[in-house]
């Protein structure tokens, strides 16, 4: 179980958008929602682009999308985060953001994506991905 039983804002907005998806989709979010703020209770929720459920601390941590057949997780700093349980996929190139991508009776290494988080925060709180990058000369 995820930490369903910590309480954080909701924003209305973000409800709504979880609220019109069909129930296995609505499960996964509001999962992946609970881990993100299990993560740092002082990531914010707000929606950006009209609808699309981004969470921030310091920048971007996290954006949800679900698409007809999954629901996506992006990562704002995922390309440069350490992934040892493999829960990331490929990126196609992306240097900067990657996406955890969960279907239908997929179930959430909350353990892995928790770490994962954590370290986004991190960097974010130590200047963002651009800032650390250029710190380590690549």
């Amino acid at each position: 179980m995820t930490a369903s039983i910590r309480t954080y804002e909701r924003k209305p907005r973000i409800d709504r958008y979880i609220d019109r998806l069909p129930a296995w989709q609505q499960g996964i979010c509001r999962e992946l929602r609970d881990v993100i703020h299990g993560a740092d209770p002082e990531i914010r929720e707000r929606i950006e682009r009209t609808m699309q459920p981004y969470f921030v601390l310091e920048g971007n941590v996290c954006a949800l999308l679900a698409a007809e057949d999954h629901v996506d997780l992006f990562l704002s700093d995922g390309a440069i985060v350490p992934d040892p349980d493999g829960i990331i996929p490929s990126a196609h190139g992306n240097k900067t953001a990657h996406a955890i991508s969960l279907q239908h009776g997929d179930t959430v290494n909350v353990k892995a994506l928790t770490t994962l988080l954590r370290q986004i925060v991190a960097n974010s709180r130590a200047g963002g991905w651009r800032k650390l990058k250029t710190r380590q000369g690549t």
